[in-house]
C-alpha cells in the first residue's frame, strides 16, 4: 500500500508539476498542433520535422529531428517508419495499440505496470523483455534488442542513462506528455506516435474522435444547473496534496462544470496544506473525487479517523482509481487516461450527474467500497 501512496503522491507532484511559460522561437504557421505544448511537428521544403519542447522539469532545452528513410544521430536523423522500439512509460503503450503499431514493442521497464491485455500477452509470449526499473534499466538486455528507437522518460536532462544509450548508436528522443497542464494537450502526443511510424493520418484521425468527444461532453455538463462541490487528493506523511486551481486535474473538474473547493488558487503544481485547511474547506463539498490509492473506506478511515468528519465520506460519495487494475496490479487510470481524457470527463460527470450520461459506465474511478 505504501509503494502505491507514493506512486499517487508522485502523479500529484510531477504528473502536474508547476511550468515556466516562455516563447519558443521555433513556430510555424504549418503546424498541426493545436493544444499540445511540449512538442511540433512541421513540413518544410519536402522534410518532416519534429521539434520536442518540453520534456524536462524547469528545462527549455528544445530538440529537432529529421524525419528520414535512413538514421543519423550526429545529425539528428530518425529512420522511420519505426520497426523495433524500447518505450518507457505506460502512457506510451494505447497509443502504440491505437496505431496498431504494438508489435514494434519489443522492451519494457517493470512491465508489471502495464495493464493492457493485449501487451501483456505479448508479454508472456516473450515478445517483451523486461528491462527493469525505468531510470537503472538493464542497458545490456536492451543493447542486446538492438531497437531501432529508444523513446525516453526522464525528470532531468543530464541522464546517464540515456547517454550511454545514445553512446552506442541508438537513437534517443524523449516523451513529455506529462508535462502537459491540459487533457487534450496531453492526449494530442498521439501524434508524436503518429509521425515516427508514418501515420500521421490515423493519428489526427483518432486525436479527432478523442476530441470532438471531448468538446461534446464538456458542453453536455455546461447544461447542469446544479452544480455540485468537490475535493481532491490524499494524505501523505500529514501533508493533503491538492491539485492547484489551474492544474491538469483541476482542468477536468471546470470542463466537469464542478464547483471545486480550490479553482481559485494559483500554479498548475499541488498544494501541500494540512487536515485542517482541508476540513475548513472541503467538509460539505458533495463529492471526494480521487482519494489516492484505497480503496475501501476502512482503509481510509484507518489511516485517519478523522475522514469521517466529510460530508462526502459520509454520504459514501468518496471515489478512487484504485479498483481499476491490469492482472499484474497496474492502474489503468496512470496508463490510459492520459490519452482518453474523454473518459475521464465521462467518469466525473457520471459521478456527480448521472442522468446527463444515462447510458455511460465508469471507465477509471469507482465509489471506495
Amino acid at each position: 500500500m505504501k509503494h502505491y501512496l507514493l506512486l499517487f503522491i508522485l502523479s500529484c507532484s510531477f504528473f502536474q508539476c508547476k511550468q515556466k511559460t516562455k516563447n519558443n522561437t521555433q513556430t510555424s504557421s504549418n503546424s498541426t498542433i493545436k493544444y499540445a505544448k511540449g512538442f511540433d511537428i512541421l513540413h518544410e521544403n519536402g522534410e518532416r520535422k519534429l521539434i520536442i519542447k518540453k520534456v524536462f522539469q524547469n528545462s527549455d532545452q528544445q530538440f529537432t529531428y529529421t524525419l528520414s528513410d535512413e538514421s543519423d544521430i550526429k545529425q539528428n536523423k530518425i529512420k522511420v517508419p519505426v520497426e523495433s522500439v524500447v518505450v518507457t512509460s505506460t502512457t506510451h503503450i494505447p497509443m502504440l495499440e491505437s496505431l496498431n503499431v504494438e508489435t514494434s514493442l519489443v522492451g519494457f521497464p517493470h512491465t508489471k505496470y502495464i495493464s493492457s491485455q493485449k501487451t501483456r500477452n505479448r508479454i508472456k509470449n516473450g515478445k517483451v523483455v523486461e528491462l527493469g526499473l525505468e531510470q537503472d534499466m538493464n542497458t545490456e538486455k536492451l543493447l542486446d534488442l538492438e531497437p531501432q528507437l529508444v523513446i525516453g522518460f526522464s525528470l532531468h536532462p543530464n541522464s546517464k542513462l540515456y547517454n550511454n544509450i545514445k553512446k552506442t548508436g541508438i537513437p534517443v528522443i524523449f516523451n513529455g506528455d506529462w508535462l502537459e497542464e491540459t487533457p487534450l494537450g496531453r492526449a494530442e502526443w498521439i501524434k508524436f506516435f503518429g509521425i515516427l511510424y508514418n501515420k500521421e493520418e490515423e493519428a489526427d484521425s483518432i486525436f479527432s474522435r478523442i476530441e470532438n468527444e471531448y468538446l461534446r461532453v464538456k458542453a453536455l455538463a455546461k447544461s447542469n444547473k446544479n452544480i455540485s462541490t468537490v475535493i481532491s487528493g490524499s494524505m501523505f506523511k500529514d501533508i493533503w496534496n491538492v491539485p492547484a486551481g489551474e492544474s491538469y486535474f483541476a482542468n477536468f473538474l471546470k470542463d466537469a462544470n464542478l464547483n471545486y473547493a480550490w479553482k481559485e488558487s494559483k500554479g498548475t503544481g499541488s498544494l501541500q496544506l494540512n487536515f485542517e485547511n482541508v476540513l475548513e474547506k472541503g467538509k460539505s463539498a458533495n463529492y471526494w473525487l480521487n482519494c489516492g490509492l484505497y480503496e475501501t473506506k476502512e482503509q481510509l478511515s484507518s489511516s485517519n479517523p478523522h475522514f469521517k468528519e466529510f460530508l462526502s465520506f459520509s454520504n459514501d460519495n468518496v471515489y478512487t482509481i484504485a479498483h481499476k487494475k491490469g492482472e499484474t496490479g497496474g492502474l489503468m487510470y496512470f496508463e490510459l487516461s492520459p490519452m482518453r481524457p474523454d473518459l475521464v470527463l465521462k467518469d466525473f460527470i457520471k459521478i456527480t450527474n448521472p442522468t446527463l450520461l444515462p447510458n455511460y459506465s465508469l471507465t477509471f474511478f469507482g465509489k471506495l467500497k
